[in-house]
């Protein structure tokens, strides 16, 4: 299709009738879906402020003992199983399989809900934006069930989308960024690229009112994922540029080695999600204690999601020794792969989390900034675990504050590199890579 017809067919598209009631279908979902999203996000930050703060205070603990995250784990691998094995929906979908963007029936809800709110807060290795995702598709088909959307169409699939982007802009605290997960997601191009962007850009940006206020309201405020400031370099030196690449490679490459634990984990959970649940559970326990005991350092940077241990991190990345950065990497990464296969989340948040480790860690070679790896490590990660090579820039970028100007050659870089290193990996042997 050349450009000409490309832009006839928007023009057509957004005169039709039942395309701009699908947009203001889109308009009116925004703000309660992300009410909603706003809602599970407050409860979720309850919850593992409960476990792994307020309790442990309570009991005298300047923070969790090693074993404190064991029972907490096991109550986590009975809910999951649970959900999974005995509600509608099974618990969403699988982390190992990606983002998970397609239209959700509203009875999937509950088991979402319970695998999300028994496993996030308890210690899963995993991240909110898979749940926040099924639950606004759900929530917004079930919005406009009135109008009468039937299962199939690609009205359904639209709104599901929509309700879907508006609630992760919640966590990620950016529509733009939100929109673009989505829509790489889901793969679309053409026609079909024109006719979902504007519902999801709407939705999204409606929805954002909550969270960014309006007139003189300042909107809810909300944990979304975020970087303290950053005292990087005015542009980063030639060792900077020379270091991302191998570095991009072997995070690339770690990366496929969490992919094929979640793999290998992902069809023995499937047939037995009570026994794979626990097991998972039990595996992070471990990891978690082995951290604790080997390093004098605090659990909790080895549980959840890693956004809240992400600040202190790029804050003060020297305060973790060498031999702590290891133990961090390849435990939780073990825990992050046992998570994918098994309990149910989002792969985004650790994989951003470990990437800047990565990079913590490898700012140690010469002439390597602290700030340029960790940008690079961040990129390479996440373009990696997903991989969405668009999304991942714009995110990492945006994350990088004032310092994103000056790292953005090194987050570009870093993400064609790590996304063609992935893709390389995961061909069969033998066959050729195809470009065009």
């Amino acid at each position: 299709m050349s450009d000409v017809e490309r832009s006839e067919s928007a023009s057509e598209l957004v005169r039709t009738r039942g395309y701009l009631r699908l947009l203001a279908l889109a308009g009116l979902v925004g703000v309660p879906v992300s009410l909603v999203a706003f809602g599970f996000l407050a409860l979720l930050h309850e919850f593992t402020h409960l476990v792994w703060e307020a309790l442990p205070d309570e009991l005298g603990h300047d923070a969790p003992p090693w074993w404190w995250p064991a029972p907490w784990l096991t109550v986590a691998g009975v809910l999951v199983g649970a959900a999974i094995r005995f509600l509608p929906g099974r618990g969403g979908h699988v982390p190992i399989d990606g983002l998970g963007v397609g239209p959700v029936p509203p009875s999937h809800v509950p088991s979402i809900v319970l695998a999300a709110l028994g496993g996030l807060p308890l210690g899963a290795v995993l991240g909110p934006e898979a749940p926040l995702i099924a639950s606004g598709s759900a929530l917004a088909i079930l919005l406009t069930r009135r109008w009468r959307q039937e299962p199939g169409t690609s009205a359904y699939a639209l709104i599901g989308v929509a309700g879907a982007t508006a609630a992760i802009a919640v966590v990620f605290g950016s529509p733009i960024v939100a929109a673009l997960f989505i829509l790489e997601a889901i793969g679309l191009a053409g026609p079909q690229l024109a006719r979902a962007i504007l519902p999801c850009l709407l939705a999204a940006g409606v929805g954002a009112l909550v969270y960014t206020g309006l007139g003189r309201w300042t909107g809810f405020e909300i944990a979304s994922l975020s970087l303290p400031e950053l005292s990087g370099p005015a542009r980063p030196d030639l060792a900077d540029l020379f270091w991302t690449v191998p570095v991009a490679v072997a995070i690339a490459f770690a990366m496929r080695q969490i992919h094929r634990i979640g793999h290998w984990v992902a069809p023995r959970a499937a047939g037995r999600p009570m026994i794979g649940s626990i097991a998972v559970a039990l595996v992070i326990a471990a990891c978690v204690g082995a951290y604790s005991i080997l390093t004098g350092r605090s659990p909790v940077e080895v549980v959840l999601s890693g956004q809240d241990t992400l600040a202190p991190l790029a804050t003060d990345p020297r305060e973790w020794s060498i031999g702590a950065l290891v133990a961090l990497l390849v435990l939780k990464g073990i825990a992050y792969g046992a998570s994918l296969g098994a309990l149910r989340g989002g792969p985004v948040f650790p994989a951003l989390f470990l990437g800047a480790a990565a990079g913590v860690l490898l700012s140690g070679l010469p002439g390597y900034g602290v700030v340029p790896a960790m940008a690079a490590g961040m990129a390479a990660a996440t373009a990696a675990i997903l991989p969405l090579p668009v999304a991942s820039a714009v995110l990492v970028t945006l994350l990088l504050g004032t310092s994103a100007p000056a790292m953005a050659p090194i987050v570009l870089i870093a993400v064609v590199v790590a996304f063609i290193s992935e893709h390389i990996a995961d061909r069969p042997r033998g066959a050729q890579l195809e470009i065009l």
